[in-house]
């Protein structure tokens, strides 16, 4: 494999910065504005003449456009203008790295091979998106610039902008420590409403509210020992798995949305006319929030090395910012960005439910798509698992150790902990924020959240 093409990863957000500098000063205004940075890339990373078609389409995708082959520039600032969401697929294919790997310098022979097959190596990768977990590995394995997953900032610019829209910026629990070890939450808000965000919202309280629907269904359906209970919680990889290739467990696994679902559909519903991004960890929750019984609960999602890039584009520096602190979610919550995060939260909330029941929450946490299949392969045998609450998630270390994060998953996994054992509020029962939430919903009882109607149906997959 050619120099040019190796850690392609980063310098495909080297032309993402270009573009976020470019289009947010106004410099991005026609096909000559984009064939001219394209040549810039071109010379910056010494590719020919005949590889300006893979620049192009990179480009593209960095605007959340579809790459279009060897086509030149034409209607792009139009059609990204005029397109309110990023369309699927969220992963594509750029042609051209292909030709010129080797069988050892390539990572494909192994990446989503036994659970999905949707990478095959021959002459392009080939992405089979109806068997496609959308766990992101594909991309973060292949450094060479062939399969890219789209970005939705520079649609989401003319937003942030508009001061008569409202855009909400819904962070993942695993954001905390990604973004400097110096740099707390609060100036993580500050940077954000310097971007024209209206306010940061920590997903971790919606997390909070899931928690207590899933200990309230785990009470209700795990009876005897036989019985078991999927979460189906965070993370879409574990439920893609569950869905697509194990139809008899589904049923076991609980309707509750993620709580990135749960906080665009509440949010939505308290501002009138807001507008939710999600800032993740991971790849997987751009497909999320495109599946067509959950679109249109979030706008756009960024993942952390998206958004670290943003604020160097814009000269935004985080840990020099005032702080605006608020405490919203409660540790169990909080934790949920890491491995057995969600167990424990449930189990609190169990616990508290019904302090004397005789079949306890006995968890089985899972991390890695190796590990999640395993577990599931088991229960469909009838193999003893010694448990009746599995916890899933595609990522090893969980969201903590996503594809799109800023750093290791240990460092990450003790930030985590650490925010979380700062918090004023221990449990989710525990958290007064909820019981605001719940009022505008006619509710004054945790115990009462799945009489509402409404409340259920935002909180319930279709």
């Amino acid at each position: 494999m050619e120099d040019k093409y190796r850690n392609f990863n980063e310098k495909r957000m080297v032309i993402f910065n270009e573009i976020v500098k470019k289009y947010w000063d106004g410099a991005l205004k026609s096909t000559v504005d984009l064939d001219e940075l394209a040549d810039e890339i071109k010379k910056k990373y010494e590719f020919k003449e005949t590889e300006i078609p893979f620049i192009k389409n990179h480009i593209r995708v960095a605007m959340g456009l579809d790459p279009k082959g060897n086509e030149l520039f034409s209607d792009e600032l139009d059609s990204m203008k005029s397109s309110i969401k990023v369309k699927p697929p969220v992963v594509v294919k750029i042609d051209g790295p292909c030709e010129h790997c080797t069988e050892n310098s390539c990572e494909c022979a192994g990446v989503g091979k036994y659970e999905t097959e949707i990478y095959k190596r021959s002459n392009e990768p080939l992405i089979v998106n109806n068997k496609c977990l959308s766990c992101g590995l594909c991309v973060s394995e292949c450094d060479f610039g062939a399969l890219a997953d789209k970005i939705e900032f520079i649609p989401l610019i003319e937003l942030l902008k508009d001061e008569g829209a409202p855009v909400y910026a819904a962070v993942a629990p695993a954001i905390v420590g990604q973004f400097g070890d110096e740099t707390s939450m609060g100036q993580l808000r500050t940077a954000l409403k310097l971007l024209g965000f209206m306010d940061m919202v920590e997903v971790a309280l919606f997390a909070d509210i899931l928690t207590i629907k899933e200990a309230l269904e785990f009470n209700q359906l795990v009876k005897n020992k036989e019985d078991f209970f999927l979460t189906s919680c965070c993370c879409p990889v574990w439920f893609n798995m569950v869905k697509k290739s194990y139809p008899e467990i589904y049923r076991h696994m609980s309707p509750s949305v993620s709580p990135m679902i749960a906080s665009g559909r509440i949010l939505k519903r308290l501002y009138e006319g807001a507008r939710v991004v999600f800032i993740a960890p991971c790849i997987a929750k751009k497909a999320e929030i495109k599946e067509p019984d959950l679109a249109g609960s979030i706008d756009y999602v960024l993942n952390f090395r998206e958004l670290q890039e943003i604020f160097k584009a814009l000269d935004i520096h985080p840990e020099s910012l005032q702080a605006d602190e608020k405490d919203q979610a409660s540790f169990g919550g909080r934790i949920y960005a890491r491995t057995g995060g969600v167990s424990f939260s449930v189990k609190t909330v169990v616990n508290r439910l019904e302090p004397a029941r005789v079949i306890k929450l006995k968890a089985k946490r899972v991390d890695g798509v190796n590990e999640c299949k395993k577990v599931l392969d088991d229960l469909r045998s009838g193999k003893e698992v010694n448990a009746n609450f599995i916890e899933g998630m595609g990522c090893k270390g969980g969201c903590a150790g996503g594809p799109r994060t800023n750093i290791d998953v240990e460092k990450a996994t003790k930030m985590v902990n650490d925010f979380g054992e700062d918090s004023f509020i221990l449990t989710p029962f525990d958290n007064l924020n909820i019981m605001k939430i719940l009022e505008h919903f006619g509710i004054h009882s945790l115990e009462k959240i799945m009489h509402n109607e409404e409340l259920r149906k935002m909180l319930t997959r279709e």
